[in-house]
């Protein structure tokens, strides 16, 4: 039997998941598992700078490091487009947000964004998405946003996009750069109210002495579902014992360093595996390489 991966995170909607497809790929049992519920909040501010265009605010860019943040974005062009007073805006509004660079972490992110334009045919929809090849970090998205943007003299205001959860790591090196920061919360989130009974679900099919993954995808995930791992798993700790005999064994992956020095630090969880970069296909080589070498 394949060795099952339980996936901290929502699988994709519109087709097949990439990071179960990469998994399926190398021989593992993918099981997507919803942790985090999401709102949206502060669209019809959204919905005024989206409206207004770039020039408007001042803007030189967007940066967007989420699903999450790229929903609110889509949401907000959907009303847009559809708008009864739509015709009467000016074409410059919309179409100048397809030439303003978008700076992102992770392919997931970017293909999201350019997801929109196909939808709406390009309406207020971002074309010049930059950093996904370059960073797999807040940390490196932000230093190759300070080489990225023009030299002092132009505009060097950014609209950042956020959830209710986030670290100072990319705002700080940021404003440290000279670069002006109008940031904008745009969802919110909450523990899923049915995370143990999808967990339950996913992992019964497979016998308990299996060679267990579980993959975390952020911090204020892995908060609200380690505790209701650990009524199901022996969660390796750092410096703890080996797991019961009759206890599903798991071993531990973190898709990026911040998620990975949380549950070090914070849980004190041993992680095993945390991929060079964020994306399905680095997570399922390190997964096959730290099999390969823990046997």
């Amino acid at each position: 039997m394949s060795v099952p991966v339980v996936l901290l995170r929502s699988p994709s909607t519109d087709g097949p998941d990439p990071y179960e497809t990469a998994l399926h790929s190398k021989g593992y049992a993918a099981l997507s598992v919803p942790v985090l519920e999401t709102t949206h909040v502060h669209l019809s501010e959204l919905k005024r700078i989206v409206r207004g265009g770039p020039a408007r605010h001042a803007l030189s860019g967007v940066i967007i490091t989420s699903a999450r943040s790229c929903a609110a974005w889509r949401t907000v062009v959907e009303e847009l487009v559809h708008d009864s007073d739509c015709s009467e805006l000016p074409a410059a509004a919309s179409e100048s947000w397809a030439a303003t660079p978008f700076y992102v972490v992770g392919h997931r992110t970017a293909s999201s964004l350019l997801d929109i334009s196909k939808a709406y045919g390009g309406l207020y929809a971002p074309r010049d998405v930059r950093g996904a090849e370059e960073s797999g970090t807040a940390e490196a998205l932000a230093r190759f946003i300070l080489r990225d943007l023009p030299p002092d003299g132009a505009s060097r205001k950014l609209l950042y996009l956020t959830g209710d959860k986030n670290r100072d790591t990319l705002p700080n090196i940021l404003r440290g750069g000279g670069v002006e920061l109008h940031t904008l919360q745009v969802y919110g989130t909450q523990g899923s109210t049915t995370f143990e009974r999808d967990l339950l679900s996913a992992i019964e099919p497979f016998p308990v002495d299996s060679r267990w993954w579980i993959v975390y995808f952020a911090p204020s995930a892995a908060e609200f579902a380690t505790p209701t791992l650990r009524k199901y798993f022996h969660l390796p700790q750092v410096d703890g014992p080996t797991a019961p005999a009759n206890e599903r064994a798991a071993r531990i992956a973190a898709i990026g360093p911040t998620t990975a020095n949380f549950l070090r630090d914070e849980l004190r969880i041993l992680v095993h595996a945390v991929p060079a970069k964020p994306n399905p296909d680095e997570l399922a080589l390190k997964l096959e390489a730290a099999d390969s070498l823990l046997g």
